[in-house]
């Protein structure tokens, strides 16, 4: 059985209008079309976005262009732009509330959750604000008598970002102030389907003082507003968070024009488990791992590898947490697992799963979608007896779908870890420390919890391997990956002629 939290109507929910901002101005899209929200988890349209096309697109581009060019921001001293980032963080901690609430009735999180996360990201822009002061190059004064060596760091310029919706303000988060920090300027588009946090946020970056044209916010889908992001000349750096499928297009957007890249893409990520691990505190991070967001995470812990010896063991006792788990309402604070963002995904999960057991997994629990009167939801769901080919156990389902794999030795556990296309992120569970250096040192992940799983902060970069992306977020190198390295190479005194007549 599955806890049960039934969403609750949203009686007198008065929808929220939304526009674009753009040089420093809320307007409408040139085309006048909208984008309307359906809340995932109450069936009823909560949003109302201006739809950009590429004529909005083009136009924030400009702006941003301009902003960087002969705007103040990139000549504001680091302190002056730290001050305004600080301001920034006080003011999203100031609306916590109201952005939770958005995150939570449009992506379908749980607002306890989508609470955590408006905490989380406030922290990252205060971060970055201190970042922001420490961004510095290299002298050189050991190239000889006539010679001064100093290299810059230079703001790489204007920066599109383009978030994703299962995390809709911490994503944009861990982008956008170490960009400003940096001294860009910037065009962001969220996911056309949880963009009113973001757009709240810009309204907060002007109240803190960013200059008109330096964040620019268009709403709109990926062929028509995403896309033009990704290939115009005006554009210095994309910075992307999303499936790997749409990384690929984005690289090759960008490639059009030699545009740097940071993408974060899939995961599927593995736990594996030795017989010695502490059980106890396993099993609650194995139901975490598995659940957390619904399992609408390139972090999740989607993949258990468990030694022979305990797999029977631990998949019960997994499957006897997972009928504990709340699902359900995500406005109520009492649940655990929210809503699936869409129809149309909560219909591919279920694909899974159900391709899954047809070709021999067992459902050890959960398997199937939940009626709870209104919205869409998924039940918790165990896949046990599950081979390392499987499609369930190598793609990202993006779903509350935990699969179970079994092995011997430690060499075929890495080597189960390593078999996918993708290396986000891994856990290992072992009392002996050498176990869990050895799996640390050898699984190709960017980041690897011993003996705990999905801890973060926002000192530690994140990223992936292979097909999860390119570069890292978060940690103190952050601000640098929006910058240009200059040398200046300087000659003191007489030079050399090359041409010396005889």
């Amino acid at each position: 059985m599955t806890v049960l939290v039934k969403p609750k109507a949203l009686g007198d929910y008065k929808i929220r209008e939304f526009r674009m901002l753009i040089d420093g101005k809320w307007v409408d899209g040139a085309e006048g079309r909208m984008i309307e929200r359906v809340a995932p988890g109450h069936g009823v349209t909560v949003s109302r976005y201006q739809a950009a096309t590429k004529i909005d697109a083009e136009r924030a581009i400009a702006a941003a262009r301009r902003a960087f060019d002969d705007g103040p921001w990139p000549r504001m001293t680091a302190s002056e732009r730290s001050l305004i980032l600080l301001r920034a963080a006080d003011m999203i901690a100031a609306r916590a509330d109201e952005l939770a609430f958005l995150d939570a009735i449009e992506s379908g999180k749980p607002i306890s959750q989508a609470k955590g996360e408006l905490a989380g990201a406030a922290d990252i822009w205060r971060y970055a604000a201190a970042l922001a002061r420490d961004l510095s190059g290299e002298s050189y004064n050991t190239l000889g008598d006539g010679t001064l060596g100093v290299v810059l760091r230079e703001a790489i310029g204007v920066v599109s970002i383009i978030t994703p919706w299962n995390f809709p303000f911490l994503i944009v988060s861990q982008k956008l102030p170490f960009a400003l920090a940096a001294g860009c300027t910037t065009v962001v588009k969220p996911s056309e389907l949880t963009s009113g946090s973001t757009l709240v946020l810009g309204e907060i970056l002007e109240a803190a003082g960013v200059p008109a044209g330096v964040v620019n916010i268009i709403v709109g889908t990926g062929p028509e507003a995403g896309a033009p992001l990704t290939s115009h000349p005006d554009v210095d750096m994309v910075s992307f968070t999303g499936s790997t499928g749409v990384g690929r297009l984005t690289m090759a957007n960008a490639a059009q024009t030699l545009k740097k890249v940071s993408l974060e893409l899939g995961g599927k990520n593995p736990q594996i488990v030795f017989p010695d691990a502490n059980l106890d505190e396993f099993i609650d991070a194995a139901v975490f791992g598995a659940y957390f967001n619904a399992g609408e995470c390139c972090n999740a812990g989607s993949r258990l590898i468990l030694h022979r010896d305990i797999a029977d063991e631990v998949t019960a006792r997994i499957a006897a947490l997972s009928a504990k788990v709340k699902v359900g309402d995500p406005l109520d604070p009492e649940t655990q697992v929210g809503a699936i963002i869409t129809p149309q995904h909560l219909e591919k999960i279920a694909s899974y799963v159900s391709a899954a057991s047809s070709d021999g997994a067992t459902v050890a629990h959960g398997g199937a979608a939940l009626d709870l009167g209104m919205g869409q939801f998924m039940a918790p769901t165990i896949l046990s007896s599950v081979r390392a080919e499987m499609a369930v156990a190598r793609e990202e389902v993006f779903g509350p779908v935990l699969s179970v794999l079994t092995f011997e030795t430690t060499e075929e556990a890495i080597k189960i870890a390593n078999s996918i296309d993708y290396g986000l992120s891994a856990g290992v569970w072992s009392r002996d420390f050498d176990t869990c250096l050895t799996i640390g040192r050898r699984v190709r992940a960017g980041t690897i919890w011993m003996n705990t799983f999905m801890d973060g902060a926002s000192e530690l970069p994140f990223g992936g391997y292979r097909q999860s992306g390119l570069g890292r977020e978060l940690g103190r190198h952050a601000v640098e990956d929006y910058t240009e390295t200059k040398t200046l190479n300087m000659h003191i005194g007489q030079r050399t002629n090359w041409w010396m007549p005889r």
